[in-house]
């Protein structure tokens, strides 16, 4: 089955962007807030500038840079899941799916250790602006990556049962939301962790 042959079985592909407009809607909506967070973050940056360079220094660069491979390797996954499911290889979409997810939940695991290690050393969102910033930009993430897992859980749940329902914008939506995660990791962590 060739790419002409998924856009005339479903002729959804051919009027939408994948995942559907509401999708990107709430894309555009995610990186307009995260990209007002991000200008306010490298303004009081500017004006702390030692400050800033100092917290961000009591940062875990390690669990970070692992973190972000581990993000950028679950995005890879659903990616491979996507194309898979458009080409009606279910069970092996949804072992991607399921990779993914594993992934996903490992992020999530190593930054509550992070976290942890914040708390435990005084750390908190009082503790100065740079941590008001780190709490906010990354706590809020970690809700994204948290919702992002429960979406591609039932997005899976659809594939691996040849659910009828399971249609490649539903797929695409999901793996797109996956997708805004991984995006949003990507800019998080070089202005939190490496640019101060």
């Amino acid at each position: 089955m060739n790419t002409t042959d998924i856009e005339q079985n479903n002729p959804k592909l051919l009027s939408n962007p994948p995942g559907g407009l509401l999708i990107w809607i709430v894309i555009y909506l995610e990186l307009l807030t995260y990209g007002l967070a991000f200008f306010s973050l490298a303004y009081y940056g500017s004006i702390e500038k030692d400050l800033f360079h100092k917290h961000s220094q009591l940062l875990d660069k390690p669990i970070a840079v692992v973190n972000t491979i581990i993000l950028l390797t679950s995005g890879f996954l659903i990616a491979k899941g996507v194309h898979f499911f458009k080409y009606k290889q279910n069970q092996k979409s949804g072992r991607y799916f399921t990779l993914a997810m594993l992934f996903g939940l490992t992020f999530l695991v190593l930054k509550m250790i992070e976290y942890k290690g914040k708390i435990n050393a005084g750390l908190d969102m009082d503790y100065s602006t740079f941590f008001m910033f780190y709490w906010l930009m990354t706590g809020f993430h970690w809700v994204h990556v948290f919702v992002g897992i429960i979406i591609l859980f039932f997005v899976r749940k659809m594939i691996v049962k040849n659910d009828s329902n399971a249609d490649v914008l539903d797929v695409e939506a999901g793996a797109a939301f996956w997708h805004l995660c991984d995006l949003i990791w990507l800019i998080l962590f070089p202005m939190l962790y490496l640019l101060f």
